[in-house]
């Protein structure tokens, strides 16, 4: 490593030598995509040091932001999919969700994240029958394919009868995904930065890369804390900011905001839910409502690097609470936030070489849970093979 730029003389001996010198694998990037890559890399090169950059004090993204929903797709979900997509194209996709969620379980163990199968059920309102009926005609089909995938003969079932239990008005329909779990977002991301540190992954926070060097011999990042760094080879995973080093990447940014409520007396259901093509999703924590999305409101304005709420989605997520989901029982808002997707024109994700010593892992449509592990995991594999 080479110190250029007089701000960053004030590094020691000790810094230089521990973390900044003689790196193999640099990550840019510290969420579920890029944790789950160093602990790979170290899995199969032990003696590698790698090292992960991190912007913010936790994963800027949406790794420590996200609803903690363990799913693969919702009907109406997986039907949209459809009209952009192959249906081999989006039964693959939905096969690596499956596959992605396992290897998360597998690789922390449930009880380190708070895994519960408690099910997905998806809301039809009046408004949309026509929505209604084009999932039911694909649900037996989806059934089929998923007993190849799930060993389950029916995934997706009708759940009308539970529309009254569950309290919520203005609802016609419900589907049950009964292999839908949840988990908890802030235990899982403990418990991997843990596995990586007792793997001997390297992470410094505070740490934003603005460009690079991609030469023959290796990379040369340049950062704004440490000034330039040495690696053999790097991985970007930044998913929703991909952009900001990688402009020719086909992947934006996209804003999912979230509120959270504070605790009820009593939640007359548990699991997870989706409404609108997986637009919006609600799910119970601790007699609390996690309640997210709306971002089909505004989508050039969600399309943005920007962590702010908006008053625009934020009224409809409360007035959907109102009127939908806690209709006639009084709620009050602890907690807003958001945090930012890595979206574009398909939800397939991008792995790829994108220079000589670089990988890039990102774009993972809003399914950052279900298919991190395993993006992490082939982007590990990739450029060890790049030589």
């Amino acid at each position: 490593m080479s110190i250029v730029d007089s701000q960053f003389k004030n590094i020691s001996f000790w810094e230089k030598n521990t973390w900044l010198s003689n790196v193999d694998y640099c990550i840019i990037g510290s969420g579920i995509v890029g944790l789950n890559a160093a602990i790979r890399l170290k899995n199969l090169r032990p003696e590698k040091k790698v090292l992960v950059l991190e912007r913010g004090i936790l994963p800027t993204g949406a790794s420590t932001k996200n609803a903690g929903f363990a799913c693969f797709g919702s009907l109406s979900e997986i039907a949209a999919d459809l009209e952009k997509m192959a249906e081999d194209e989006v039964l693959a996709l939905i096969k690596r969700r499956v596959d992605g969620l396992a290897l998360l379980r597998e690789t922390l163990g449930d009880k380190k994240i708070d895994y519960h199968e408690k099910g997905g059920f998806e809301l039809f309102t009046p408004s949309q029958t026509g929505l209604y009926e084009k999932c039911i005609r694909l649900k037996e089909k989806l059934n089929l394919a998923l007993f190849e995938i799930n060993g389950s003969t029916e995934t997706y079932k009708n759940a009308d009868s539970r529309i009254k239990e569950f309290g919520f008005d203005g609802v016609d329909h419900l589907i049950h995904n009964t292999a839908e779990g949840q988990i908890d977002t802030g235990k899982m991301m403990n418990a991997l930065i843990k596995k990586a540190s007792e793997a001997g992954v390297q992470i410094l926070c505070g740490t934003e890369v603005t460009h690079w060097e991609d030469r023959s011999s290796g990379v040369d990042l340049y950062t704004n804390t440490f000034g330039s760094i040495s690696c053999a080879k790097v991985i970007v995973a930044t998913n929703g900011f991909a952009k900001q080093l990688l402009p020719d990447l086909d992947v934006d940014p996209g804003r999912a905001q979230v509120l959270i409520t504070s605790p009820l007396p009593a939640l007359p259901f548990s699991g997870c839910f989706h409404y609108d093509e997986g637009y919006y999703y609600f799910r119970d924590f601790e007699n609390r409502i996690l309640f997210g999305g709306g971002r089909n409101l505004d989508f050039k304005g969600e399309t943005t690097f920007s962590h702010d709420t908006t008053e625009q989605i934020q009224s409809e997520l409360e007035k959907l609470l109102r009127e939908v989901i806690l209709p006639g029982k009084s709620f009050e808002i602890e907690q807003r936030w958001a945090g930012t997707m890595g979206l574009g024109p398909v939800k397939q994700p991008i792995i790829k070489m994108v220079g000589n010593n670089i990988a890039c892992a990102v774009r993972m449509g809003g399914m950052g849970v279900a298919l991190g592990s395993l993006v992490g995991k082939e982007a590990a594999e990739m450029i060890i093979d790049a030589g």
